[in-house]
Protein backbone atom coordinates (compact mmCIF):
# COMPACT_ATOMS: atom_id res chain seq x y z
CA UNK A 1 0.00 0.00 0.00
CA UNK A 2 1.76 3.60 -1.05
CA UNK A 3 2.04 5.79 1.71
CA UNK A 4 -1.13 8.01 0.81
CA UNK A 5 -3.28 5.09 0.72
CA UNK A 6 -2.02 3.78 4.42
CA UNK A 7 -2.06 7.63 5.27
CA UNK A 8 -6.10 7.92 4.32
CA UNK A 9 -6.89 4.39 5.99
CA UNK A 10 -5.58 5.93 9.32
CA UNK A 11 -7.42 9.83 9.06
CA UNK A 12 -10.76 7.01 7.99
CA UNK A 13 -10.43 4.93 10.88
CA UNK A 14 -9.32 8.23 13.39
CA UNK A 15 -12.47 9.39 12.16
CA UNK A 16 -14.16 6.30 12.85
CA UNK A 17 -12.84 6.63 16.27
CA UNK A 18 -14.55 10.11 16.94
CA UNK A 19 -17.73 8.96 15.51
CA UNK A 20 -17.62 5.98 18.17
CA UNK A 21 -17.59 8.81 21.12
CA UNK A 22 -21.16 9.70 20.05
CA UNK A 23 -22.22 6.45 18.96
CA UNK A 24 -21.30 4.46 22.42
CA UNK A 25 -22.87 7.80 24.78
CA UNK A 26 -25.55 6.88 26.90
CA UNK A 27 -29.02 8.43 25.78
CA UNK A 28 -30.35 9.38 22.87
CA UNK A 29 -28.56 10.62 19.70
CA UNK A 30 -29.65 14.40 19.18
CA UNK A 31 -30.66 14.91 15.52
CA UNK A 32 -31.22 18.30 13.41
CA UNK A 33 -32.64 18.62 10.23
CA UNK A 34 -30.23 19.79 6.76
CA UNK A 35 -32.28 22.07 4.30
CA UNK A 36 -32.59 19.10 1.84
CA UNK A 37 -34.34 17.40 5.42
CA UNK A 38 -31.67 14.63 5.70
CA UNK A 39 -30.72 13.79 9.27
CA UNK A 40 -27.67 15.63 11.24
CA UNK A 41 -26.08 14.96 14.22
CA UNK A 42 -22.89 15.96 16.40
CA UNK A 43 -20.99 12.84 14.96
CA UNK A 44 -21.29 13.75 11.81
CA UNK A 45 -19.69 17.12 12.65
CA UNK A 46 -17.03 15.67 14.71
CA UNK A 47 -15.94 13.09 11.22
CA UNK A 48 -16.16 15.88 9.24
CA UNK A 49 -13.74 18.17 11.01
CA UNK A 50 -11.34 15.15 11.81
CA UNK A 51 -11.03 14.31 7.99
CA UNK A 52 -10.94 17.96 6.85
CA UNK A 53 -8.36 18.79 9.32
CA UNK A 54 -6.17 16.06 8.63
CA UNK A 55 -6.78 16.42 4.82
CA UNK A 56 -4.89 19.69 4.76
CA UNK A 57 -2.20 18.53 6.57
CA UNK A 58 -1.44 16.36 3.78
CA UNK A 59 -1.62 18.80 0.73
CA UNK A 60 -3.53 21.93 1.96
CA UNK A 61 -3.43 22.36 -2.16
CA UNK A 62 -6.27 19.73 -2.62
CA UNK A 63 -9.50 20.91 -2.67
CA UNK A 64 -12.23 18.88 0.02
CA UNK A 65 -16.04 18.04 -0.88
CA UNK A 66 -17.75 17.04 1.76
CA UNK A 67 -21.17 16.30 2.71
CA UNK A 68 -20.66 18.93 5.36
CA UNK A 69 -18.92 21.80 3.89
CA UNK A 70 -16.34 22.61 0.87
CA UNK A 71 -13.03 23.67 0.73
CA UNK A 72 -10.91 25.35 -2.37
CA UNK A 73 -12.55 25.71 -5.96
CA UNK A 74 -12.28 22.23 -7.34
CA UNK A 75 -12.71 23.35 -11.01
CA UNK A 76 -9.23 25.29 -10.27
CA UNK A 77 -7.48 21.84 -9.33
CA UNK A 78 -6.70 18.46 -10.72
CA UNK A 79 -7.94 16.35 -8.29
CA UNK A 80 -9.64 16.67 -4.71
CA UNK A 81 -11.22 14.98 -2.13
CA UNK A 82 -14.67 13.55 -2.17
CA UNK A 83 -16.09 12.80 1.78
CA UNK A 84 -18.73 11.26 3.27
CA UNK A 85 -17.98 11.76 7.22
CA UNK A 86 -20.48 9.32 8.34
CA UNK A 87 -22.19 7.62 5.43
CA UNK A 88 -25.63 6.04 6.84
CA UNK A 89 -26.64 8.68 9.79
CA UNK A 90 -30.09 6.86 9.71
CA UNK A 91 -28.57 3.76 10.43
CA UNK A 92 -26.11 5.35 12.93
CA UNK A 93 -28.96 6.95 14.92
CA UNK A 94 -30.96 3.43 14.99
CA UNK A 95 -27.38 2.20 16.78
CA UNK A 96 -27.16 -1.39 14.10
CA UNK A 97 -23.67 -1.33 13.20
CA UNK A 98 -24.13 0.03 9.31
CA UNK A 99 -22.41 2.97 9.19
CA UNK A 100 -19.14 4.09 7.02
CA UNK A 101 -16.88 6.84 6.21
CA UNK A 102 -16.48 7.18 3.19
CA UNK A 103 -12.88 9.29 1.87
CA UNK A 104 -12.37 9.04 -2.06
CA UNK A 105 -9.56 10.91 -4.13
CA UNK A 106 -11.00 12.34 -7.04
CA UNK A 107 -9.66 12.80 -10.38
CA UNK A 108 -10.97 15.86 -13.04
CA UNK A 109 -11.81 15.25 -16.63
CA UNK A 110 -13.36 18.66 -17.48
CA UNK A 111 -16.18 18.77 -15.63
CA UNK A 112 -16.36 15.66 -14.52
CA UNK A 113 -14.59 13.35 -12.35
CA UNK A 114 -13.43 9.82 -11.63
CA UNK A 115 -12.40 7.87 -8.18
CA UNK A 116 -8.67 6.64 -8.32
CA UNK A 117 -8.38 5.86 -4.76
CA UNK A 118 -11.33 5.14 -2.21
CA UNK A 119 -10.95 3.91 1.58
CA UNK A 120 -14.69 2.71 3.23
CA UNK A 121 -13.91 2.46 7.18
CA UNK A 122 -16.96 0.87 9.14
CA UNK A 123 -16.01 1.87 12.55
CA UNK A 124 -18.39 -0.69 14.45
CA UNK A 125 -16.62 -3.48 13.28
CA UNK A 126 -13.44 -1.67 12.66
CA UNK A 127 -13.16 -2.92 8.97
CA UNK A 128 -11.95 -1.03 5.86
CA UNK A 129 -11.72 -1.62 2.68
CA UNK A 130 -9.29 0.21 0.60
CA UNK A 131 -8.54 0.08 -3.57
CA UNK A 132 -7.71 2.16 -6.25
CA UNK A 133 -6.43 2.60 -9.71
CA UNK A 134 -2.26 2.42 -8.31
CA UNK A 135 -4.00 0.43 -4.66
CA UNK A 136 -4.25 -2.73 -4.86
CA UNK A 137 -7.62 -3.61 -2.82
CA UNK A 138 -7.60 -4.63 0.70
CA UNK A 139 -9.80 -5.66 3.79
CA UNK A 140 -8.16 -4.57 6.68
CA UNK A 141 -9.75 -5.87 9.99
CA UNK A 142 -7.79 -6.53 13.54
CA UNK A 143 -4.70 -5.49 11.45
CA UNK A 144 -4.66 -7.85 9.20
CA UNK A 145 -4.49 -7.17 5.66
CA UNK A 146 -6.21 -9.88 3.29
CA UNK A 147 -6.53 -8.93 -0.28
CA UNK A 148 -10.15 -9.10 -2.03
CA UNK A 149 -12.09 -9.44 -5.58
CA UNK A 150 -14.77 -9.23 -6.91
CA UNK A 151 -16.88 -12.83 -7.04
CA UNK A 152 -16.00 -14.21 -10.50
CA UNK A 153 -18.04 -17.71 -10.35
CA UNK A 154 -21.45 -16.21 -10.39
CA UNK A 155 -24.14 -19.00 -10.50
CA UNK A 156 -27.53 -19.48 -9.32
CA UNK A 157 -29.22 -17.90 -6.65
CA UNK A 158 -27.40 -14.53 -7.82
CA UNK A 159 -26.46 -12.67 -4.68
CA UNK A 160 -27.81 -9.56 -4.93
CA UNK A 161 -27.54 -6.67 -1.63
CA UNK A 162 -30.11 -4.05 -1.43
CA UNK A 163 -30.07 -1.28 1.25
CA UNK A 164 -31.90 -1.62 4.67
CA UNK A 165 -33.82 1.62 4.58
CA UNK A 166 -34.89 2.51 0.74
CA UNK A 167 -36.79 -0.08 -1.35
CA UNK A 168 -39.20 1.10 -3.65
CA UNK A 169 -41.18 -0.75 -6.68
CA UNK A 170 -38.02 -0.49 -9.00
CA UNK A 171 -35.96 -2.27 -6.68
CA UNK A 172 -38.49 -4.77 -6.61
CA UNK A 173 -38.63 -5.38 -10.59
CA UNK A 174 -35.22 -5.30 -11.18
CA UNK A 175 -34.91 -8.09 -8.57
CA UNK A 176 -38.05 -9.98 -10.55
CA UNK A 177 -36.12 -9.85 -13.79
CA UNK A 178 -32.94 -11.28 -11.92
CA UNK A 179 -34.91 -14.55 -11.45
CA UNK A 180 -33.59 -16.89 -8.93
CA UNK A 181 -31.61 -14.59 -6.23
CA UNK A 182 -31.06 -14.18 -2.41
CA UNK A 183 -31.47 -10.87 -0.58
CA UNK A 184 -28.96 -9.28 1.69
CA UNK A 185 -29.81 -6.30 3.67
CA UNK A 186 -26.87 -4.23 4.56
CA UNK A 187 -27.01 -0.04 4.98
CA UNK A 188 -24.36 2.49 3.48
CA UNK A 189 -21.87 1.97 1.58
CA UNK A 190 -21.19 -1.40 2.72
CA UNK A 191 -23.70 -2.57 0.35
CA UNK A 192 -20.78 -1.51 -2.95
CA UNK A 193 -17.23 -3.23 -0.51
CA UNK A 194 -19.60 -6.63 0.05
CA UNK A 195 -19.58 -6.90 -3.75
CA UNK A 196 -15.84 -5.52 -3.54
CA UNK A 197 -14.85 -8.60 -1.36
CA UNK A 198 -17.10 -11.01 -3.19
CA UNK A 199 -19.63 -11.81 -1.05
CA UNK A 200 -22.50 -10.35 -2.85
CA UNK A 201 -22.94 -10.25 -6.99
CA UNK A 202 -25.11 -7.47 -7.55
CA UNK A 203 -25.66 -3.81 -5.69
CA UNK A 204 -28.40 -1.84 -7.68
CA UNK A 205 -29.59 1.56 -6.50
CA UNK A 206 -33.13 3.15 -7.92
CA UNK A 207 -32.90 5.87 -4.98
CA UNK A 208 -31.44 8.83 -4.45
CA UNK A 209 -27.53 9.21 -3.93
CA UNK A 210 -24.94 11.47 -3.59
CA UNK A 211 -21.73 11.95 -5.12
CA UNK A 212 -19.97 11.02 -1.92
CA UNK A 213 -21.77 8.41 -1.11
CA UNK A 214 -20.31 6.20 -3.22
CA UNK A 215 -17.45 7.32 -5.34
CA UNK A 216 -14.96 5.88 -2.33
CA UNK A 217 -16.68 2.59 -2.88
CA UNK A 218 -16.27 2.60 -6.66
CA UNK A 219 -12.88 3.04 -6.45
CA UNK A 220 -12.51 -0.11 -4.27
CA UNK A 221 -14.60 -2.41 -6.34
CA UNK A 222 -13.32 -1.11 -9.63
CA UNK A 223 -9.92 -1.93 -7.93
CA UNK A 224 -11.98 -5.53 -7.19
CA UNK A 225 -12.25 -6.30 -10.67
CA UNK A 226 -16.06 -4.86 -10.54
CA UNK A 227 -17.67 -2.56 -12.46
CA UNK A 228 -19.86 0.79 -11.27
CA UNK A 229 -22.64 1.75 -14.27
CA UNK A 230 -24.93 4.23 -14.61
CA UNK A 231 -28.53 3.96 -16.63
CA UNK A 232 -26.93 3.37 -19.51
CA UNK A 233 -24.72 0.73 -18.33
CA UNK A 234 -21.76 2.73 -19.14
CA UNK A 235 -19.20 3.78 -16.41
CA UNK A 236 -20.33 6.12 -13.83
CA UNK A 237 -18.79 9.05 -13.59
CA UNK A 238 -19.43 12.16 -11.59
CA UNK A 239 -20.48 15.97 -10.79
CA UNK A 240 -18.71 16.92 -7.56
CA UNK A 241 -19.65 20.74 -7.96
CA UNK A 242 -22.96 21.46 -8.83
CA UNK A 243 -25.33 18.41 -9.89
CA UNK A 244 -23.60 16.37 -6.73
CA UNK A 245 -26.75 13.76 -7.08
CA UNK A 246 -26.13 10.54 -9.08
CA UNK A 247 -28.51 8.53 -11.24
CA UNK A 248 -28.82 5.34 -10.70
CA UNK A 249 -26.54 2.97 -11.20
CA UNK A 250 -25.37 -0.85 -10.45
CA UNK A 251 -22.54 -2.04 -8.88
CA UNK A 252 -21.79 -5.18 -10.01
CA UNK A 253 -19.04 -8.07 -10.03
CA UNK A 254 -18.95 -8.56 -13.88
CA UNK A 255 -21.09 -6.80 -16.54
CA UNK A 256 -23.26 -10.08 -17.28
CA UNK A 257 -26.29 -7.99 -16.17
CA UNK A 258 -25.58 -4.54 -18.42
CA UNK A 259 -28.81 -5.85 -20.31
CA UNK A 260 -31.29 -6.94 -17.81
CA UNK A 261 -30.22 -3.30 -15.99
CA UNK A 262 -30.84 -1.18 -19.20
CA UNK A 263 -33.88 -2.81 -19.25
CA UNK A 264 -35.58 -1.85 -16.37
CA UNK A 265 -34.50 2.14 -16.85
CA UNK A 266 -38.25 2.77 -17.92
Amino acid sequence: MSDLAGSIVRIAEEAGNAILTVYNRAGEIQVSSKQDASPLTEADLIAHETIRDELLGIDETIPIVSEEGRIGNPLESEKAWLVDPLDGTKEFIKRNGMFTVNIALMSRDNDRWTPILGVVHAPVTKTTWVGGSETPPQRIADGNYAPIQVNKETGQPIRLVASGSHRGEKDESFAESLGNHDLIRMGSSLKACIVAEGGADLYPRFGPTSCWDIAAAHAIVEAAGGIVVGPNAKRLDYDIVDEVLNPYFLVACSDDWNAVWQANQG
